[in-house]
């Protein structure tokens, strides 16, 4: 892509034109001699569009492992043999230890994770209960969680107890979704997404990148979260999980990964970014570029299944870039 036309798009989104399908497939085309102009312009929108802190959020397993979905990436799923820890649902008393242990590392984000399809109604008590406790604990955290597909009753159980945000990622576009999972569909997933809206609760929708999707493919799903005008975009980066299906594909480059972390931040100008799994594994050395890219908040600690960085070392990362952390006030 000639750097003039590169130059035309950064000052059409920064204008607050939305780029079209065709403008973001250009885009992808970028190669490695122009990448950093990319990721410099990415940067300029970010700026103009989003807060100059970066935001943090620690994720817990708060139901580990027999998941009944087949997702072909996914560890916890009952369809591979990862050996990884399985157990029920965690107490109320030991989410908010867990929320403690977050806040201890500045992040002003806490999310609550279960595995598996859903949460049945006495699980929702049980995490509705939980959320409360922590809010009265720490008024100011953000409370988020992800849970499954969801009914009105549930959503409204949840919002009542001081629920922020929910996160259901879509994962990949949704002409390769049935490449991924067929225990669900895409349509599953838009539903519950739709009632979380319609409860005025606050959407983190996302994805993995490196499922073996099209560059295509990827501009599709970004611009079907662009559609659904969520609030936050958690990115993963395929790590390839031994047993499973998923288990033998390439990762990406840590430079396409964040050539990709540009072209979102390019065609959801506005919305967070949060960098996820994947990020340690895959970028090696260069994960502080990923706030060049136009990332402006990251996983903090472990992940699901697998580790993270140490807390320390992400802030300290933070801090030598000179940037500054959305810290618990």
């Amino acid at each position: 892509m000639p750097k003039d036309l590169l130059l035309r798009l950064k000052e059409k989104v920064l204008n607050g034109e939305c780029l079209t399908f065709r403008e973001a497939e250009g885009l992808s085309l970028i190669d490695n001699n122009s990448l950093m102009l990319f990721l410099s312009a990415a940067s300029e929108i970010t700026k103009k569009y989003r807060c100059d802190t970066i935001n943090l959020c620690a994720i817990t397993n708060a139901r580990s492992g027999l998941c009944p979905e087949d997702c072909s990436f996914c560890a916890q799923s009952s369809h591979h043999n990862t050996a990884i820890a399985v157990y029920p649902l965690i107490s109320e008393d030991a989410l908010v230890k867990r929320a403690e242990e977050a806040v201890k590392h500045l992040t002003n984000r806490f999310c609550i994770v279960t595995s598996g399809r859903s949460v049945n109604d006495s699980e929702t008590e049980v995490i509705a209960g939980a959320i409360v406790k922590i809010k009265n604990k720490f008024p100011r955290l953000k409370i988020d969680a992800s849970l499954g597909i969801l009914n009105e009753k549930q959503i409204e159980k949840l919002k009542a107890s001081g629920l922020d945000r929910y996160n259901h990622n879509l994962e990949t576009a949704e002409s390769y979704f049935s490449k991924i999972c067929t225990t669900h569909t895409y349509a599953d997933r838009i539903k519950t997404i739709r009632l979380i809206k319609k409860a005025g609760i606050e959407i983190c929708c996302g994805g993995i990148i490196g499922l073996g999707e099209t560059e295509s493919q990827r501009i599709e799903f970004a611009f079907a979260l662009a559609k659904l005008d969520i609030d936050s975009l958690p990115l993963n980066f395929l790590n390839p999980i031994p047993k499973t299906r998923l288990a033998a594909i390439q990762p990406l480059l840590p430079l396409d990964i964040l050539k990709t972390i540009a072209l979102f931040r390019f065609i959801l100008p506005k919305k967070e970014i949060r960098i996820c799994g994947g990020r340690q594994a895959n970028l090696r050395s260069l994960q502080p570029l990923i706030f060049t890219a136009g990332a402006d908040a990251i996983i903090i600690g472990n992940y699901l299944t697998t580790r993270g960085s140490y807390p320390q070392d992400d802030l300290l990362m933070i801090q030598d870039l000179g940037l500054k952390v959305d810290a618990l006030p």
